[in-house]
Formats: C-alpha cells, sequence, structure tokens
C-alpha cells in the first residue's frame, strides 16, 4: 500500500484489491457448492464486507499516504483492543479489572503514537492518523459483528461475499476517482500480492478464527503487524526506527494483552 497507493490512489486500489481477490475466489466457492450459503446469508455478510472490508481498507491506504508502513502497522495492533470495546459496549461482555486497565493503558499507548503527528504536523496528516484509528476501529466492529450474526457460516462464503460486497461499495468512487495517469506495472503487481495473499488467504483464515476462538481473541493476530511492519519499512522503505513509536507500540500491546485476557491467560500457563 505504501508504495502503490500515490499511483492508484486509496480508493481505486482497495476495490482493485477486493475485486482480484474476490473473483479468485469465486469460481472456489462455487465448486464447494457454497455459493447457496453465501446468497442466503448476503445481508449480514454484505454489512461484514461494507465495514470490515471497503471502509478499513480505504482508511488505512489513505493514512499510508501521509504516515509511515511502521506508524499504520502499530495503529492496526489496537485492533483487539477495539474489538474487546466494541464486545463490551454493544454485545454487553463482561470486562475484568485488568482487561478495563489494559483498555486504558492501550489508549494512553495510541495518544503517545499520534501526539506529535497531530501536534506538530500538517492537517492532511492529522486526517490520516484519524482514518487509520477509525479504520482500526472498524475492523473490531466487524470481527463482533461477524461472531454475533454470522458464526457457523462457512468462513469461504463470508470471504468471498464480504469482498464481493466491498468491491461494489467502492466502485462508484473508484470510477470517480480513478487516476488520470495509468499506474505502473510495479504498483499492479503490489496489488495483484496484497489481493491474493494478504485478503484472500489471509481472510480466509481469520474467519475461521473467529468462529473457533471469538472476535477478541481472532484479533491478537494484530499483535504481529508492528513486529513485520516496522521491520518491512525499514528493510524496503528505508522507514528510519523511532524510539517513541517503538515505545508506544510497546503501551500499545501491553494494554491489548491485558483487555483481550491475553496476560493473564499466559501468566496462568507460567
Amino acid at each position: 500500500m505504501r508504495i502503490s497507493v500515490p499511483e492508484f490512489g486509496a480508493v481505486p486500489m482497495m476495490m482493485v484489491r477486493t475485486a482480484l481477490a474476490s473473483l479468485l475466489l469465486l469460481p472456489l466457492l462455487i465448486w464447494k457448492k457454497q455459493h447457496q450459503i453465501m446468497l442466503k446469508e448476503i445481508v449480514p455478510i454484505s454489512i461484514a464486507g461494507i465495514i470490515g472490508s471497503a471502509i478499513p481498507f480505504s482508511l488505512i491506504a489513505y493514512s499510508t499516504l501521509y504516515v509511515t508502513a511502521g506508524f499504520a502497522s502499530v495503529l492496526n495492533a489496537a485492533t483487539p483492543m477495539f474489538a474487546a470495546a466494541v464486545a463490551f459496549i454493544w454485545l454487553g461482555h463482561r470486562m475484568s479489572k485488568i482487561a478495563t486497565l489494559g483498555l486504558v493503558i492501550g489508549i494512553i499507548g495510541v495518544l503517545i503514537l499520534v501526539w506529535d503527528k497531530i501536534g506538530f504536523s500538517g492537517g492532511n496528516v492529522a486526517l490520516a492518523i484519524m482514518a487509520g484509528i477509525i479504520g482500526t476501529l472498524c475492523y473490531g466492529l466487524a470481527a463482533n459483528f461477524t461472531k454475533q450474526k454470522l458464526s457457523g457460516v462457512s468462513s469461504l462464503a463470508i470471504t468471498t461475499g464480504s469482498l464481493l460486497a466491498a468491491t461494489i461499495f467502492l466502485l462508484p468512487m473508484a470510477i470517480y476517482w480513478w487516476p488520470e495517469k495509468m499506474p505502473s506495472n510495479q504498483a499492479w503487481l503490489n496489488v495483484a500480492i496484497l489481493a491474493i495473499a494478504c485478503t484472500a488467504l489471509a481472510q480466509i483464515i481469520f474467519f475461521r478464527l473467529i468462529a473457533r476462538t471469538g472476535a477478541t481473541n481472532a484479533t491478537t493476530v494484530t499483535f504481529l503487524i508492528p513486529v513485520f511492519g516496522i521491520l518491512w519499512g525499514n528493510i524496503f522503505l528505508n522507514e528510519g526506527l523511532e524510539i517513541g513509536m517503538l515505545i508506544a507500540a510497546s503501551i500499545i500491546l501491553i494494554g491489548t494483552g491485558m483487555s483481550t485476557g491475553l496476560i493473564k491467560r499466559a501468566g496462568k500457563i507460567n
């Protein structure tokens, strides 16, 4: 995204991403004879696709125009924290004292991460940071919605249908904002990789995780995003390692671990 969004624009690139991913999965869905399952649950699947793919994909893609890949990946690490908060507010899931404290710690970590960027940067940077935070919140909302409304539904049906819905939702805006200059071959290759590996395959695994472990636990995979986001940004994009960002990432991960119960469970195992 960091490399190719400037050529495509956020919404057009994400529309191509979801379109390629859904077209890749559609023959498999039909072959597995699960298209009827998708059609039966098309309304909740479409809602999941809009709030869990179309909107957050576009918002986070927009944020990468103005912040580093490492910074965006640290924001993504707050997804389980938002998922826990949504589960508490919307579904009435009880939160222990340590989970509540973790939520507060995680929010403090996010504030530390974004404070200097909002306070001393241009309006576009502040807007990009807000877009990234809202996108992450959407991930948490979508994970809970999927667990609540689509439990027992095939992960392949959910993934394919949600990506098709995201594509249809984004298509009019993508046409309107389509770049005047055709993106380079490298940019198209990046989108193809993003669609196949990071969308089609990854979302099938993710929705299966939600079904088996719950929304909050499934989103804890985002613990790994800052590690790889910062690493790849440093290796491939020459992004510097900022001490403040590493400190904020650590605080966010600790808070997220507490709010999801992961740290408590790890302590019991030990």
